[in-house]
């Protein structure tokens, strides 16, 4: 509606909206067992490109920053998310959230790269037989490894390496790339978000 000159109103036709005002359906990715088939699907948007908008997904790219290691990993629940609790609840996949992954890809690396075992419980009997014995070599490569550590394993990283779980951020979009990435917890960031989730935790027994 406009205002003309002499007072009145004048009433414009209406419109279809141009392209470049065009919105869409949020994408709402939902985590899925690993039984399921993760589904992708292809959008052209303007100009001609592609979005991949994934529907269910199940896995993903994640990354340990103080290990300078990545690996694909199970995700397997959505733990906090900052914005709604409603995407706890429906787990929903979005970025910026917080999920629990998968440890045995990172536990494996450790103990190929370091000659140690992370997270093993205690009393646990090893398998003999199974893994191969390093060389001299090898040994004294992985030695010099861990004497040039910059730094000990992190002991609330170590916690959830026993339980088999850590905690990661979503780093990538999954409504827009089709792939649900990210980088492990750890150090201040972990202490921040593990307060944050037992605070959530807290709030919601005493209701």
């Amino acid at each position: 509606m406009h205002r003309a000159t002499d007072g009145s109103t004048l009433r414009l036709c209406s419109r279809p909206p141009p392209r470049y005002e065009l919105g869409r359906v949020a994408g709402n990715t939902k985590l899925v067992p690993s039984a399921k088939t993760a589904t992708v699907r292809r959008i052209r948007v303007r100009g001609g490109a592609f979005k991949f908008r994934a529907l269910r997904l199940d896995s993903g790219n994640f990354a340990w920053p103080s290990e300078a290691c990545t690996r694909k990993t199970r995700v397997l629940d959505v733990a906090y998310n900052a914005s709604n609790n409603e995407l706890v609840r429906t787990q929903t996949l979005v970025k910026g959230a917080v999920v629990q992954v998968d440890a045995t890809p990172f536990r494996q690396y450790y103990a190929q790269h370091y000659g140690l075992e992370v997270g093993a419980k205690k009393g646990a009997a090893k398998k003999e037989g199974e893994e191969k014995v390093p060389s001299a070599a090898a040994l004294a490569k992985r030695a010099k490894r861990v004497a040039e550590r910059s730094a000990p394993l992190d002991p609330l990283l170590e916690e959830q390496f026993t339980s088999g779980r850590l905690y990661a951020i979503v780093a990538s979009r999954p409504g827009q790339c089709g792939r649900c990435d990210g980088y492990i917890l750890e150090g201040k960031e972990l202490e921040f978000y593990a307060k944050k989730m037992l605070k959530k935790k807290g709030g919601a027994s005493a209701k």
